[in-house]
């Protein structure tokens, strides 16, 4: 384009487009833009795009531990996993041993991400999640406990934004457990909303320690704070000001972050909290008219005032390792767990895994689980590249906590009896009771999911609408209209194309989209199909934009539903990059099958709530045609494959190892997942003499003489020989061993 034309059509298309972008435009305060800001695009950008470019998914590393990771997690962790009696933790102490706590410090359990130079760990996220996840199948509170330190606390933030002082003054204490750290951000009037809290700092100067000093007199009511209770370091968000002006001219500084020692004087650590029969520690804290220095920021004095966007950048890390990692590790125990009861335990002379309401339970434990673990891989892949994925980060955080109450719920149908009655046998009754701990934390599920995921994502992963908003921040009106010019009209001809893309790909069913070269042909259709659904994605974003504005920020059900569709737009593709990295075993397939499936109905079910509450009924019947011109074509995942699945978790298999790899089983004869293992090895041994006896079963007369007498006149009339009889006794023991369930004296004590 020459100049004259340019400058024709910045003046007379561009200028008046760009006045009326600025005026519909809602203004966003500070925190949203700190939040816009903060973290990077990875993968959702693809995803945005509408045409993703899988080679650049498929040629990520798959996730790795270290020789010394994994020493870790074969000593260490294994050791403190063996000290764990989850029921005396949670039911009788109701909390740590202390032999627990100096273990932890004394190996190093707080000290993952800090580096080795300040005497921590410096594990990978992968190494980080894994640890988490083991310890998470044998006790949750105990993986809290490890969780917060490493996640988003002191130890972080003071490694990415500490002074140099700080830094060697804490690190080295907090890596060997000298220092216990907790993070105060929650204050009772302001949840979720974390950029309202109420608590304060005004800059003054007053005597400490002898001398006149510039610090900040703080004022705070804090709750739910994991590690309060025993905190030897404060962590502490606030909002600052400046009223005298002993800093600069700004009077109101913005949200800060500082640490605090708890025996400074003014600070009081309040009492426990109880959350659902998880002990981990947890409580409110509480300040009036602490004075500090200035140098307790993090960061130091120039970082007043930046403290949302601190906690945004590093929030990334906290829901992409630490609640995945306990999700999945649910997902996973669930899986080993209730598939060996399933083989396990039987009603009406059959295994209960073999009935088909059953089967159908066991398929969405695994296939989520597959999903599950998928998801977690491959977030953790962006974290140790170096991404802070904040957008991904949400959907993770949202969609595994969810799938884990899907998984749980799942799991206790099949256990019945034995999953309601709480004891040292029961192995998923405290992961149950958990689930809306995971779903509260780290933001809560609702607004996640219907303000957060596609709130966020639209206008940070966008190919153009950020590039757009960049536009008005700048000061030189003519770069500024330049910098518009560009984004808009290459915004046109995105929506253009992609519209064309869309329909040309729903008519063809996607047959003409190509898949990336070598991988299985089996899963060639998803990749297509994934590819159609984010040009589609991409089309009703633009379409929601244009037709809604500023007004899609308060349409959290729209937002929610195109929300869901890039998340299992994610799901999917991690799906299918899980499958590579592990080897692309044809064993693996059904669930493999089974998840993309299921995320490509969850897409289709999404749209159709979308098109259905779009408000201009018009615009949602011409996009209808558009992307889906012959009807609803993603059917849930079929019978047969469910009944796939489920059978690879009743049976022993190379894949039910993979899917349940990293879940702690302890040795000990009274175990109780130690206990279900043997019996379900003991029960898929004695099968095939089961089936043997099966006819003389029907005939066995008196049928009150019960088992042991059956199999015994088995014996005795030849059908079955010695060693046989021997086979079904040790299966029949150990089956009657694990439905076993808790019982107690009156008073609840153990016996």
């Amino acid at each position: 384009m020459n100049n004259k034309n340019e400058n024709w059509r910045l003046k007379w298309l561009s200028a008046p487009l760009m006045k009326l972008f600025r005026k519909v435009t809602p203004t966003m305060s500070r925190t949203e833009q700190e939040a816009l800001e903060a973290g990077s695009v990875w993968w959702d950008g693809e995803l945005f795009s509408g045409k993703p470019q899988w080679k650049k998914l498929l040629n990520l590393p798959a996730p790795r531990l270290s020789k010394e990771e994994q020493e870790f997690l074969d000593g260490p962790v294994e050791t403190l996993c063996n000290m764990l009696d989850d029921w005396q933790i949670t039911q009788e102490d109701h909390d740590l041993p202390e032999p627990v706590w100096q273990y932890i410090k004394d190996n190093g359990f707080f000290s993952m991400i800090i580096p080795r130079h300040y005497g921590g760990l410096e594990f990978s996220a992968y190494a980080h999640s894994q640890v988490v996840l083991k310890i998470s199948t044998r006790s949750i509170s105990t993986a809290v406990t490890v969780m917060v330190p490493n996640s988003l606390g002191p130890g972080k933030l003071l490694m990415e934004y500490g002074t140099e002082e700080q830094k060697d003054h804490y690190l080295p204490r907090l890596a060997k457990g000298e220092e216990i750290p907790c993070f105060a951000l929650t204050n009772p009037h302001a949840g979720s909303d974390a950029g309202a809290i109420p608590d304060f700092g005004i800059v003054c100067k007053q005597k400490f320690k002898g001398k006149e000093t510039l610090g900040i007199r703080l004022n705070w009511e804090k709750r739910y704070i994991t590690l309060g209770p025993v905190a030897t370091l404060l962590g502490l968000a606030f909002k600052l000001y400046d009223p005298d002006h002993l800093l600069g001219e700004v009077e109101e500084l913005g949200i800060t972050l500082a640490l605090i020692p708890t025996d400074t004087k003014g600070v009081e650590i309040g009492n426990r909290h109880f959350p659902l029969n998880m002990v981990f520690m947890n409580g409110p804290n509480y300040g009036k008219d602490v004075f500090i220095p200035l140098d307790w920021i993090i960061g130091g004095a120039e970082k007043a005032g930046q403290g949302w966007r601190m906690l945004m950048e590093c929030l990334s890390d906290g829901r992409g390792i630490s609640l995945p990692a306990l999700s999945t590790g649910a997902g996973k125990l669930s899986s080993l767990a209730v598939g060996a009861y399933a083989r396990v335990r039987q009603q009406f002379k059959l295994p209960i895994g073999k009935f088909e309401g059953v089967e159908e339970a066991l398929a969405r434990i695994g296939g989520l689980s597959y999903s599950m673990d998928a998801a977690r891989s491959l977030t953790l892949v962006a974290l140790d590249n170096g991404e802070k994925p904040s957008v991904i980060s949400a959907v993770v955080k949202y969609h595994l906590t969810e799938m884990m109450r899907k998984v749980v719920n799942d799991a206790m149908d099949v256990l019945g009896g034995s999953g309601i009655c709480l004891g040292p046998k029961n192995i998923l009754g405290r992961a149950y009771q958990a689930i809306p701990i995971s779903i509260t934390v780290e933001g809560a599920n609702i607004l996640t999911r219907s303000m957060i995921i596609f709130g966020q994502g639209a206008i940070r992963s966008h190919p153009y609408i950020y590039k757009e908003l960049e536009s008005l921040s700048e000061h030189d009106h003519n770069e500024a209209l330049r910098m518009f010019d560009r984004a808009l009209f290459g915004h046109i001809h995105f929506f253009i194309t992609n519209t064309l893309r869309c329909f040309f790909h729903g008519i063809t069913h996607a047959f003409f989209l190509r898949a990336p070269s070598g991988v299985k042909r089996s899963v060639k259709p998803y990749y297509k199909q994934a590819t159609r659904m984010s040009a589609s994605f991409a089309l009703v974003t633009d379409v929601s934009l244009m037709m809604l504005g500023g007004a899609l920020k308060r349409k959290e059900k729209i937002s929610a539903r195109l929300g869901d569709i890039l998340s299992h737009l994610y799901l999917l593709s991690a799906v299918l990059k899980h499958f590579q990295d592990q080897g692309e075993h044809d064993s693996d397939l059904p669930f493999v099958e089974w998840a993309c499936q299921y995320h490509l109905q969850r897409i289709q079910t999404a749209f159709n709530g979308y098109l259905h509450n779009f408000p201009n009924r018009p615009v949602a019947w011409l996009l209808r045609w558009v992307i889906f011109p012959w009807g609803r074509l993603y059917a849930p995942p079929g019978d047969r494959l469910g009944h796939k699945v489920a059978n690879l978790l009743i049976n022993p298999s190379e894949m039910r190892n993979r899917l349940t790899q990293g879940v702690f089983i302890p040795e000990g004869e009274n175990e109780a997942i130690n206990q279900l293992e043997i019996a379900f090895r003991k029960v898929v041994d004695a099968a095939p003499v089961e089936k043997k006896i099966r006819t003389f079963q029907k005939t066995f007369k008196p049928e009150y003489a019960g088992y042991d007498a059956m199999i015994q006149a088995a014996h005795e009339q030849n059908i079955i020989d010695k060693d046989e009889l021997f086979l079904l006794q040790e299966a029949n023991n150990a089956r009657t061993q694990v439905i076993a369930v808790d019982d107690f004296s009156f008073d609840l004590k153990r016996k």
